[in-house]
């Protein structure tokens, strides 16, 4: 048997042995059946010992409270850096390299490539257009660029001539373009985002073979086909990918911001598009808890070695991250790039649809959940990581996932359902009568944050499209911050308990690719 059989696992049925199937099933419903046991025992406390319960209430709105402090501090830093790093001149950084610390000696930088992976399903020209226009105007030199549009087979004939038109009108702008078509109905693979790359992948790994150019000077780039990048994304990259220690063992998350199209978007959606980008901001502080997310980079060697093993799997952008970290025992990190992506937030046809596919989207995000059961199996199998590494790394994921599902459910109900189901003995204390109060007001003391969010707002909202009065556009888009405590049950807290109540009930999910509109 293959000694690391666990990185091809997707589910606990790919398991041959019986007691491995079964635990690695039990990790699968882990996660939610810790969600839903802290929600009913939290209605159970709150009845049968509303008293302890009340003591509970008090330590997770203080946990809360110092989390929200903890991250509003990142947020700040993530921000500045982020502005002060757009306004470095990285190709100039780039020429003037004259020896690489990881001590490959790389005279010519040129040498490194791109390898551009574009996954497509019925986006509109439109948006597709956009995208390859943003790589254009990048200042890394395009004869080192090579670009794939990966499309999908059963998303018919009119994504194709599309395809054509864009191959005949951007072809000759790079060293190569390339058109791949993931055939459908392949078996044992999920349809979607990652069985579509790596399909492409190995492609253009068929082209870089024919030219015999070196794996480790390829940088592979997944972006999602509504991706912008920004002018100096590429030379920030190269210039990251040659100063860093161990760039064949290496992952480059740039921070994702969900503004292309902000302004389309309803309010509700405009709200999440600010909130997700400012957790990306904020996460990009914390490099050692830090994993890939949606569009990433990567070294094309260490994705040639673990195999393109993206076939079966929804969450495939951090899958990829705990394959190589197993594969390499632990030795594959995140580097964190202050260079942002832009991304579209999610707009429909009408209100409801895009209330809809929010929820469809939050859903599919949170179904990462999944990769707990992956990487800690995986950490069962590989002896070789180091245990505080493997603890820091699993507590981080495990705990995160179930402050998504539980935290906003909580701070809503705690403060008052002790009071309201613990009975008359307990709602004649004076204990209870404070409750709602100190819980009340450490919460309000803590939505300070928000105006953090709208003052960050207000600068990274780009001018509403056809107006001068950009002061008061920004002033009435940042009073959709209030209707935060609200949107986070609905399109947080429900989506991440839905997702984890699939992996525990085994009812999977396939992969959901978020429709584009402008």
């Amino acid at each position: 048997m293959d000694e690391k059989y666990y990185l091809k696992i997707s589910h606990a049925c790919d398991l041959k042995n019986p007691k491995e199937r079964v635990l690695f099933r039990f990790l699968e419903m882990l996660p939610g059946l810790l969600t839903w046991f802290t929600l009913l025992g939290a209605i159970a406390l709150c009845y049968f010992r509303p008293q302890l319960a009340a003591f509970f209430i008090l330590i997770f709105v203080l946990y809360w409270f110092f989390r929200a402090i903890y991250f509003s501090f990142h947020l700040r830093a993530g921000y500045k850096k982020m502005k002060e790093e757009e306004n470095i001149d990285w190709l100039t950084k780039l020429k003037d390299l004259k020896e690489i610390s990881n001590g490959l000696l790389v005279d010519d930088w040129k040498g490194i490539y791109h390898l551009i992976i574009l996954p497509m399903y019925k986006e509109p020209y439109a948006i597709v257009k956009e995208s390859i226009e943003a790589l254009l105007k990048t200042d890394y030199p395009k004869d080192k660029m090579i670009v794939v549009l990966a499309q999908e087979e059963k998303a018919g004939e009119e994504i194709k001539i599309i395809g054509e038109r864009i191959k005949q009108e951007f072809k000759d702008n790079f060293f190569k373009f390339l058109i791949s078509i993931h055939p459908a109905d392949l078996p044992n693979e999920i349809a979607g985002k990652g069985s579509n790359e790596s399909w492409a992948a190995e492609k253009a790994k068929n082209f870089l073979d024919s030219i015999e150019i070196p794996y480790e000077n390829v940088i592979f780039s997944a972006l999602d086909i509504d991706t912008v990048v920004s002018v100096h994304y590429f030379s920030c990259l190269t210039y990251h990918y040659l100063t860093t220690a161990k760039p064949t063992r290496t992952s480059f998350q740039p921070i994702p911001l969900f503004l292309n199209n902000v302004w389309q978007a309803p309010s509700i959606s405009r709200l999440f598009s600010f909130s997700s980008s400012f957790w990306h901001i904020t996460n990009q502080e914390r490099r050692e808890k830090l994993i890939t997310f949606s569009s990433h980079s990567m070294s094309f060697k260490a994705l040639v070695e673990v195999g393109f093993k993206q076939r079966n799997v929804v969450s495939e952008d951090s899958r990829i991250f705990w394959q190589c970290f197993l594969l390499f025992d632990g030795d594959y990190r995140v580097e964190p790039l202050y260079c942002s992506v832009s991304m579209d937030a999610n707009v429909a046809r009408s209100f409801w649809q895009t209330i809809l596919n929010m929820y469809k989207q939050q859903r599919r995000w949170a179904y990462g959940v999944g990769d707990i059961a992956y990487f800690t199996f995986g950490f069962m199998k590989n002896k070789k990581i180091p245990f505080k590494k493997k603890f820091s790394l699993a507590f981080e994921i495990i705990e995160g996932h179930w402050n998504w599902a539980c935290a906003s459910i909580l701070l809503a109900t705690l403060g008052w359902l002790p009071v309201f189901l613990g009975g008359e003995e307990f709602s004649q204390t004076l204990f209870s009568y404070n409750l709602p109060r100190v819980t009340g007001r450490i919460l309000a003391i803590a939505m300070i944050g928000l105006f953090s969010s709208i003052y960050y707002t207000f600068y990274l909202l780009p001018p509403k499209p056809g107006k001068k009065q950009r002061d008061l556009n920004v002033f009435l888009s940042s009073l959709q911050w209030f209707l935060l405590p609200l949107t986070m049950i609905f399109f947080t807290a429900l989506p991440a308990i839905d997702a984890q109540t699939r992996w525990l009930l085994g009812k999977y999910m396939g992969f959901w690719p978020t429709p584009k509109h402008r």
